[in-house]
């Protein structure tokens, strides 16, 4: 079977010149099933990029998503499009089902991502940083959305469970979503992305094709 190259699939997110107080403008696309990396040093500027294109931060500009843009629909709707995975989720509630059903298609990512099979019945301040980070991904895939946010998802894990991680992100991306992800990891941004761009000082630069 023939893999599309980026260049023949269908733009799925568009940041049209994203810009606050922090940084920016900020501006690129990612096809459906692509991966774009963002790297640069703590405090460039590449978690105010995830929270402007996930509308959580004021922002001047705008984002699309299959052509609809971000200023023309709902929060909530947007929210459910754009799924955004911090490095340190936040969570409503100490209990983990509080956040996600218990149906096959989560037990079966708590397997391949390496969980323990009674963590959904754990407490969330009993579980460890690389759980949570863990939960928080199965948390955001549950609502399908057409792109990934994802924030250092693997800074607290080992290599072998970062395996994992990048497995079900690829998975994901075969299935259509496009992901944007933040990484100090310069080895994973290889691993994963076909374009990394650098941010400095609220300002970003295409450091690969």
């Amino acid at each position: 079977m023939t893999v599309a190259t980026d260049q023949a699939r269908p733009v799925a997110l568009e940041v049209l010149a994203l810009r606050s107080v922090h940084g920016g403008p900020f501006a690129f696309t990612v096809p459906a099933g692509a991966c774009v990396a963002i790297t640069g040093s703590s405090g460039s500027g590449k978690s105010v990029l995830l929270r402007m294109i996930a509308d959580l931060d004021p922002h001047e500009g705008d984002a699309r998503v299959d052509g609809q843009a971000c200023s023309g629909m709902p929060a909530a709707q947007w929210r459910r499009l754009v799924q955004y995975v911090p490095a340190e989720p936040a969570w409503w509630s100490d209990i983990v089902l509080d956040h996600m059903a218990d149906t096959d298609a989560v037990r079966d990512l708590v397997a391949r991502l390496g969980l323990r099979a009674g963590c959904l019945h754990a407490p969330l301040s009993r579980l460890s940083t690389g759980e949570r980070q863990r939960l928080a991904l199965i948390r955001a895939l549950q609502l399908h959305p057409r792109v990934l946010l994802l924030d250092e998802p693997c800074s607290a894990l080992d290599a072998a469970t970062t395996d994992r991680v990048e497995a079900v992100v690829h998975a994901v991306q075969a299935e259509g979503t496009a992901v944007v992800l933040v990484s100090h990891n310069m080895g994973q941004a290889e691993r994963m992305a076909g374009r990394q761009f650098r941010v400095a000082q609220g300002h970003m630069g295409d450091i690969a094709p």
